[in-house]
């Protein structure tokens, strides 16, 4: 029988970690109302101002208390506000497509992530300082409360009735409550709702900020680990439909408390690994959960179309640069040495990409999954050659399992659209690689081995190329045929392709299915070429920054695909790890200024010229 007292020690752990989700939950909700962008760069605002605090403490000697003043009242406002006026501002004010909103999101996400990890290394850090000293509270019954516990708990009570005692009482709280109700209503009003949204970011940053500080000495501090961690508390402000601050608190606390609950019971048999994994993933869980019920939006604004024809048209990229693409491509093969060890990756980072430019560009669809599908692309590959089981047929069953897999999961789907769809398809992504790639049932003892006639990596990327010519064959029969005549008409204007007789449900799903074949081939490739499965290389941070990497090259064009591959590949390899997600970010973060990314300057340039 269940010890009562044990249940109340749990649940007293779980409160530090409660807080902390309750209080992103309380950032999300409030930026976005007074914003109108749900903040998915809040994982990388929380990792950067983490690591600074450590900077100034640990390493530059700073008290703990001065640099909490100047990393959470100074740096994270001010980095909002930043945001605000260069970032989304103009977005807003030329009534950009949510689509649009999500890459700039997803640019400023792994623009920071990248300035960490340039700035400080990807080595995880474990002397990181925390706000409140490591003491205990004897309650009754011999209960221990640990002292930041306390403090975290009462920071989020503060917080969220100080919120809502300045939307209530105060002339800023009825402008406030006027620009989340209508900003273009309160403009004619006479409210400056710029300034209101300047302050939206700026206590959105400074939540994210405070989110950072207290969860890392929980957790070892790399550029990666805690923005995942940030982002899978989306679920808190999901579920409290951006709007419900009481939600968002409660919520918060209630999976905080129950994933340490979950820590104490051990079922035996094989329900034991599938409850641990619950246990430790619980808030991934809760964000796929949370995002898949119907009743978690009911905006208009989150469910606009994805990425506007000037961003995601489904014109033909020129001869020349398909022409240019393919001779680069084609150029290691002539090199001696290891000249094609170092770009061997490229070609399945490209048909990866690939479908990125299918799915988003081609049908509209903002799907931040493509990353996870090849993912398992890469686990089907490792199980078949662990299997014995050679390339060829491995990557034919490889892309055909995982066509069917998209059909099956796109099935819910595809009838999301806009900010709900990347949400949902966010939470796959987490839960593929929480549940999937980290765990040991399904990586353990898994090798890689190439075929013999392709042991050498010139045959190997040979034969990669063969496989993304094929690939980018797919993609171009698919846009230039019927079914991509079907995806433009759905794309441009949905209510329309309903009314000319498309069959728009059966539309996306297909080209979803197909954007998963592709991505599980690229994934296969990947795993084959680095000769092993990787986790870390699927991570749903890098997925994100793949998508915003073929966004920023021209996700219209699959010489986008090929020339985002080899930035991605090349720039890290050039200078140092993360310097392609500076440099991917802040051309995504500036995607407002760049419609149609470097292949729609490269067309407008021509044009001119």
């Amino acid at each position: 029988m269940a010890d009562p007292g044990l249940a109340i020690d749990f649940a007293l752990a779980g409160v530090a970690v409660g807080s902390a989700a309750a209080l992103s939950g309380v950032g999300l909700v409030v930026c976005h109302r007074l914003t109108g962008v749900l903040n998915l760069a809040q994982g990388g605002i929380a990792v950067f101002v983490a690591y600074l605090l450590r900077e100034l403490v640990v390493v530059r000697g700073w008290p703990v208390g001065l640099g909490a003043v100047v990393c959470l009242l100074l740096v994270a406002p001010g980095l909002g506000v930043l945001l605000q006026f260069a970032v989304f501002g103009p977005l807003r004010r030329r009534q950009a497509a949510v689509g649009e909103v999500v890459v700039a999101c997803v640019g400023v996400l792994v623009l920071l992530i990248g300035a960490v990890a340039a700035i400080w290394g990807t080595a995880p850090l474990t002397d990181v300082p925390g706000l409140v000293p490591l003491r205990t509270i004897t309650l009754p019954g011999g209960h221990l409360l640990r002292l930041d516990a306390v403090a975290q708990l009462g920071a989020v009570l503060v917080v969220a009735l100080a919120v809502w005692a300045v939307g209530r009482w105060t002339r800023f709280g009825v402008r406030a409550r006027a620009v989340s109700a209508d900003p273009v209503l309160a403009e004619l009003a006479g409210v400056n709702a710029t300034r209101v949204a300047a302050a939206g970011w700026a206590f959105g940053s400074f939540a994210a900020g405070l989110v950072g500080v207290l969860l890392a000495p929980f957790v070892l501090l790399d550029p990666y680990g805690l923005p995942l961690l940030v982002m899978e508390t989306l679920a808190v402000a999901v579920a409290a439909r951006l709007r419900s601050l009481p939600i968002a608190v409660v919520t918060g606390l209630a999976l905080g408390i129950g994933q340490s609950e979950l820590s104490w019971l051990h079922p035996p048999g094989t329900l034991g690994p599938l409850l641990q994994a619950a246990q430790s993933n619980l808030f991934a869980l809760a964000l796929l959960v949370a995002a898949l019920v119907p009743w978690g939006f009911g905006q208009d604004g989150l469910l606009g179309g994805g990425l506007p024809a000037s961003t995601g048209g489904a014109r033909r990229s020129g001869g020349w640069a398909v022409a240019v693409c393919a001779v680069v491509l084609v150029t290691p093969l002539a090199l001696a040495g290891g000249g094609v060890r170092a770009v061997l990756s490229v070609p399945g980072l490209a048909l990866v990409l690939l479908s990125v430019v299918l799915v988003t560009g081609g049908g509209g669809l903002v799907s931040l999954a493509q990353g996870g599908f090849a993912g398992l692309g890469a686990l089907a590959a490792a199980q078949l050659s662990s299997g014995r089981v050679p390339a060829g047929p491995a990557l034919l069953v490889t892309v055909l399992g995982l066509a069917a897999a998209g059909l099956l999961i796109g099935w819910p789907v595809v009838h999301r659209r806009g900010l709900v769809l990347a949400l949902v398809t966010i939470g796959l992504a987490v839960a593929l690689s929480r549940f999937v790639f980290e765990q040991p049932y399904a990586t353990a003892g898994l090798t890689v081995t190439r075929p013999a006639l392709l042991r050498g990596d010139r045959a190997f990327y040979a034969a990669e190329l063969l496989v993304l010519a094929a690939g980018a064959l797919l993609v171009a029969l698919v846009r230039r045929g019927r079914l991509g005549r079907a995806l433009v008409a759905t794309r441009d204007h949905e209510a329309g392709a309903w009314a000319a007789g498309v069959a728009v449900p059966r539309v996306k799903l297909l080209v979803f299915g197909l954007g998963a074949g592709l991505a599980g081939a690229g994934g296969v490739l990947l795993a084959l070429g680095g000769g092993a499965f990787d986790a870390a290389v699927f991570d749903p941070v890098q997925g994100l920054l793949w998508f915003a990497a073929v966004v920023v090259a021209g996700v219209d064009s699959a010489a986008g695909a090929v020339v985002a591959a080899f930035v991605l590949v090349g720039l890290d390899a050039a200078t140092v790890p993360g310097m392609s997600a500076v440099v991917v970010g802040a051309l995504a973060a500036g995607i407002g200024y760049l419609p149609g990314g470097l292949a729609g300057w490269a067309r407008r340039l021509s044009g001119a010229g």
